[in-house]
């Protein structure tokens, strides 16, 4: 019987590189030389590890995705793969020889194979719709891809081609659509729908698995992969959008294909809610999902559950845990399930027994965790780490304790010239009394006797959270680096805390969770070494939102800074795409719950703007429609308010290209910098403004500035040492 993993009790602190003394301040141009690492895979016999290395190349305002390996007894990590532009997703074949990967090298996104030393580089499909989502099946001898076709042509290649020929060629480029979805994200529905395909190596010959209307895996799913393979390769489990609904529905639940008989896909969950994630055990017994338990609401917490294939029960192994369920990983002898889980804006492992039983957190600290996966012997685990003061790399611990080792070191040279900040987590209760926690970061070569302007950062989601994680779109330490101190709190509406706290934003986006913020910044500016009166917030998506609310209901801010923020409910409602969202977050339609859009919009209070703000919105953003940002500058204009107006043609609702990305936050730091610097102080103005409370809630009328509580003697709080 194979040794499992039961209790590693690894700090992150250990697991990090120590912060540096001296060198320069972490800025925008370091944040382009990290190579971002994804994608682990241990190999089956436990001796490599394959990942992607993603660099940026500012020269080509591109980045470039490659292939290496590292052994898991130490040694270099190796490169296996130079052309191409996107090298991803390496999938090792069950004798460790072959490793199958994706990549563009021929012009197109197509499957790829090599020898696990990178050796005989051959391409396998050259498919007209592109491959993706490799996986070899257990024999070695088949592969399985995703592609997107034409639901009647399906895996008839001559059908696709022509259709997509027909479509380039047309000089009439007008869409029909005559129903939702039509778009997603940052691009339109072209029609295709992705399919799982089977690949034979020694025929080439295709098998369509999924025919049909299915989508797999659904476009609204992020996570783990939505499909996985019996370990004796003879059925396969997915997940499947149910129904023609959803824009508005999150319906989606898990199917199995037989591999021997060929019969059609059927059914094996019916939740109403989401069901996916699927992962068999290594003996096939039981099949391990996350799994959401209310409609229509995409922050529901995931729970893990398991099915026992021989007598069809199925239980949840986390129900008593009120945390999200993010990945899966098994033992190898079957007795245990491995997970990770947000919390507190940290993620660490935990086990749980495939009987049942209690959990324990086996991998924890200030750091996230994932790409679970244990050694054959069941006597270590490789897996990532990353925080808010270093990027991703990868680690090996053992079951027999001590200090794990770091396997990969692609950023030690990078980090080891940079200062990075002090990151400390905040406490303090918000109005009503609830605790609410943060994180702060300092700037470099922090001074107790200096004062610092204080940066507020307002998380997306709104069902997402600040944490001990490292970011390449809102990096604090970029800013810390430009002299601010960086509040980075997690209100209502932010996960990790209990889904309670989650919850608490739905039909309350401007309420509680605003009390929640403003309280954090009252606490925050107590500290003498910040200065009360340089205080600037920005956020993005509805962290933009929060901004535009903050717009029309406080004066104490010297500047904003509004990316791809939803500025109006109603009209956001109608061009928006994944419609359960509006309808969840204000219990209906605007048609049917007009009040609750109408309180809630930031444009129904612009005459008390009067910030200097920087809107930012990309063309393609679909989710937060490019049309919310000009309707605020718009309003930001005609009030004669300070603004700017920064717009990518060529981005959607994250600026992804290196050119782009140095530009956004160049624009950030110098409009923050030039308001901290030259501000103009707005008079009788109340330093909170907000609409009446309804019956029954419990807010607070305009608030002083607190810092004239603060008494000189109070001594400094001091951060948590790292």
């Amino acid at each position: 019987m194979t040794r499992v993993l039961l209790c590693l009790g690894l700090l992150a602190s250990a697991l990090l590189p120590a912060q540096t003394e001296a060198g320069k301040p972490f800025d925008i141009w370091a944040l382009q030389r990290i190579t971002r690492i994804s994608d682990p895979r241990l190999s089956p016999d436990g001796s490599m590890v394959a990942f992607v290395g993603e660099k940026v190349l500012l020269s080509g305002n591109a980045k470039r995705k490659h292939i290496y390996v590292v052994p898991i007894d130490g040694g270099d990590a190796r490169q296996l793969t130079f052309d191409g532009k996107a090298n991803t997703r390496p999938r090792w074949s069950r004798d460790s020889s072959q490793i199958a990967f994706i990549s563009d090298q021929g012009g197109s996104s197509q499957i790829w194979l090599m020898n696990a030393d990178g050796d005989e580089q051959r391409r396998v499909t050259d498919l007209p719709t592109e491959a993706g989502g490799v996986m070899f099946f257990p024999d070695g001898l088949r592969l399985l891809l995703t592609s997107r076709v034409f639901a009647d042509c399906g895996i008839e290649m001559v059908c696709n081609q022509r259709r997509l020929r027909e479509r380039e060629e047309n000089p009439v480029q007008a869409k029909a659509y005559d129903e939702l979805l039509y778009r997603r994200w940052n691009e339109w529905d072209d029609g295709r729908v992705s399919h799982l395909l089977m690949a034979d190596l020694d025929t080439g010959e295709l098998t369509d698995l999924t025919p049909g209307d299915f989508d797999v895996p659904p476009f609204s799913l992020g996570g783990p992969d939505a499909y996985d393979i019996a370990p004796d390769g003879k059925e396969l489990c997915f997940a499947a959008a149910v129904g023609d609904k959803s824009a508005v529905s999150t319906n989606v639940n898990l199917f199995v294909v037989n591999l021997e008989d060929g019969t059609a896909p059927r059914a094996l969950t019916q939740g109403p809610a989401t069901e996916t994630s699927p992962l068999y055990s290594p003996d096939g017994r039981y099949l391990a999902y996350r799994a959401q338990v209310r409609p229509g609401y995409e922050s529901d917490r995931y729970r893990l559950m398991l099915l026992n294939r021989n007598s069809g029960q199925v239980v949840s192994l986390t129900e008593s845990l009120d945390r999200w369920v993010s990945e899966i990983a098994w033992s190898p002898d079957s007795s245990r399930v491995f997970f990770t889980a947000e919390d507190r804006g940290r993620a660490p492992i935990f086990t749980v027994a495939a009987g049942g039983g209690g959990m324990q957190a086996v991998v924890f600290g200030d750091a996230h965790h994932g790409d679970v996966q244990l050694t054959p012997d069941g006597q270590s685990m490789i897996y990532s780490v990353h925080s808010a003061s270093h990027p991703a790399e990868i680690y090996r611990g053992f079951s027999s304790g001590g200090p794990p080792v770091q396997l990969t070191h692609l950023n030690d040279a990078v980090m080891d010239e940079y200062q990075i900040s002090e990151v400390e987590e905040v406490t303090y209760d918000s109005t009503d009394g609830t605790a609410i926690s943060g994180f702060l970061v300092l700037p470099p070569n922090f001074d107790f006797e200096q004062k610092y302007p204080l940066l507020l950062l307002v998380h997306g989601g709104p069902q997402g959270a600040w944490g001990e994680s490292w970011s390449y779109r809102w990096n604090p330490q970029v800013f810390a680096s430009a002299g601010y101190i960086v509040f980075m709190p997690n209100p209502r509406g932010s996960t990790g805390y209990g889904q309670a706290l989650t919850d608490a934003i739905s039909g309350d986006w401007g309420g509680l969770v605003y009390e929640d913020i403003m309280a954090g910044v009252d606490h925050v500016v107590r500290r003498p070494y910040v200065d009360s009166e340089k205080i600037v917030a920005a956020g993005g998506s509805y962290g933009g939102y929060m901004v535009n609310w903050m717009l029309g209901h406080s004066s104490r801010f010297r500047a904003f800074v509004s990316h791809a923020g939803v500025y109006d409910l109603r009209s956001m409602f109608g061009a928006t795409e994944e419609l359960f969202f509006p309808i969840w977050e204000f219990n209906g339609t605007p048609w049917e719950n007009p009040e609750m859009y109408e309180r809630w919009s930031p444009s129904g209070f612009v005459t008390e703007f009067q910030t200097p703000t920087l809107v930012i919105h990309g063309e393609k953003d679909y989710r937060v429609p490019v049309t919310q940002g000009m309707q605020l500058f718009t309003a930001l204009q005609l009030r004669e308010v300070p603004s700017k107006f920064l717009h990518f043609p060529d981005e959607g609702h994250w600026i992804l290209k290196p050119r782009n990305s140095i530009h956004w936050y160049e624009t950030v730091i110098d409009w923050l910098d030039k308001w901290t610097e030259q501000y103009h102080k707005q008079a009788d103005v109340p330093t909170y403004r907000r609409p009446e409370p309804v019956a029954g809630e419990k807010r607070r009328d305009d608030v002083p500035d607190p810092v004239s509580a603060v008494q000189p003697n109070e001594p400094r709080p001091s951060p948590i040492p790292r």
